[in-house]
């Protein structure tokens, strides 16, 4: 038997019949092929012919002996040929089966229950390195898709920057309802003239609106508050 199939009789496996297909798969494997797992078949009875699995990175084989060991048939199925795998343990061995993509059902009875879990882990492995390795090729920068951009779109997006930028450093200033002239007029009136009651109070609410606002601060609408009352 060759070295190479050695580690393949761990779990219970029969030394014939993996000298058997060791001596079938030297000529069988592709280019970069390389062996995961054999699995055989062990049934209750003394089993002279077990059928075997061989799981490869590149695809699933069938291996059923015939014409008393002297031949055998292989059926075999690459990895973007199977939708699912599924192993069943009953009381003597599990059985392990998977189906293709074109609806074909393939399943093994008798096989050793830890050699069913082997096989059936190392199935979920390739096929998730099928799926991930497709999904996650690199995108090179000429396949990046352009996105068209509406010219209208960036000339109001850079107009809206530049006002945005210009009121950061340039004060909004206060809109009221009368016009601050008028007010700022007012004041400017000749203090010693004669006021009525009426014009003074009003004054003196003119001076109050600038103080709301901001335009004077508290100590001028003190003063002029003081002056306007001492005409009263």
């Amino acid at each position: 038997m060759k070295e190479q199939f050695k580690k393949f009789l761990n779990e219970e496996q029969d030394p014939k019949a993996i000298e058997k297909i060791a001596s079938k798969l030297s000529d069988l494997l592709m280019k970069n092929e390389e062996i995961g797992y054999i699995a055989v078949q062990k049934k209750p009875a003394i089993t002279v012919l077990p059928d075997s699995i061989v799981l490869t990175n590149k695809r699933i084989i069938i291996c059923k002996p015939k014409n008393l060991g002297l031949s055998m048939d292989f059926i075999d199925f690459t990895w973007d040929e199977i939708e699912g795998t599924f192993v069943k343990e009953n009381i003597l061995g599990s059985e392990f089966s998977f189906s293709t993509k074109t609806n074909m059902d393939v399943s093994i009875d008798y096989i050793p229950k830890i050699q069913a879990r082997k096989i059936f882990t190392y199935a979920k492995e390739q096929l998730d390195i099928l799926k991930n390795g497709a999904s996650s090729a690199p995108i090179l920068p000429d396949e990046i898709p352009v996105v068209p951009v509406d010219e209208e779109e960036v000339i109001e997006e850079m107009e809206t920057e530049e006002v945005t930028s210009f009121a950061e450093i340039m004060p909004v200033a206060p809109h009221y309802s009368e016009p601050i002239q008028e007010n700022v007029a007012s004041t400017t009136e000749n203090k010693s003239g004669e006021l009525s009651q009426d014009e003074l109070f009003a004054k003196l609410q003119n001076y109050k609106k600038l103080l709301d606002n901001g335009l004077i601060l508290q100590g001028e609408y003190d003063a002029f508050k003081k002056e306007i009352l001492s005409q009263m």
